[in-house]
């Protein structure tokens, strides 16, 4: 039998585990139909490169997605495509929180120490820094991951959780944790 070191273990026991949570954590489509629309204290736009910087109490909302941070840096390439990097206030957390489909009161929860950085265009989130992502059903949490980074591709429903902001796990470094709820049919005992 193969030997492998322990840091590839546990890199592929959490790819396994981000995978299992992964089949239950889509973002609402239809929130990809709305508008953005961003408050806080201040707005600087520099219309030449299509960046705007809200500064202050910063409050995102687009559909069921909100987020709340210190500043947001948003840029929008030729084609319309979104890129945001909401950053955390000093001591403090960005925050997100969306519906997700497949049932009535389905939740994501999203926090970040240092900042979320968002690709309206790939549909790529990333958070950096004490992350940590959290599935609800109602107020009740469901499964949640934690890590210094995590990165999460709605298309796909595919997460990445790692021990260092880098997005590239490292031996010593820390450790990424899953918590995983077992699912109704798991108690039951139901096969179906």
């Amino acid at each position: 039998m193969m030997q492998t070191h322990p840091s590839i273990r546990h890199y592929l026991i959490v790819s396994t585990l981000a995978c299992t949570l992964a089949g239950s954590a889509m973002a609402e489509r239809a929130d990809r139909e709305k508008p953005t629309n961003i408050e806080a204290n201040q707005m600087l736009f520099d219309e030449s490169k299509q960046l705007n910087t809200f500064i202050g109490n910063v409050v995102v909302t687009r559909g069921t997605l909100v987020m709340h941070g210190e500043k947001l840096i948003l840029k929008k390439d030729s084609a319309g495509y979104q890129f945001g990097t909401l950053f955390a206030s000093a001591g403090g957390t960005a925050t997100f929180r969306q519906k997700r489909d497949g049932g009535k009161d389905l939740w994501m929860e999203g926090y970040a120490a240092d900042r979320i950085e968002y690709d309206t265009k790939n549909e790529v989130a990333k958070l950096f820094k004490r992350a940590k992502v959290k599935m609800l059903d109602g107020s009740k949490v469901t499964d949640e991951v934690e890590g210094e980074f995590i990165s999460y591709d709605t298309r796909t429903e595919f997460y990445t959780a790692n021990n260092t902001v880098s997005g590239e796990s490292k031996p010593g470094a820390g450790r990424v944790r899953a918590t995983i709820q077992p699912r109704e049919k798991e108690i039951k005992g139901d096969d179906k």
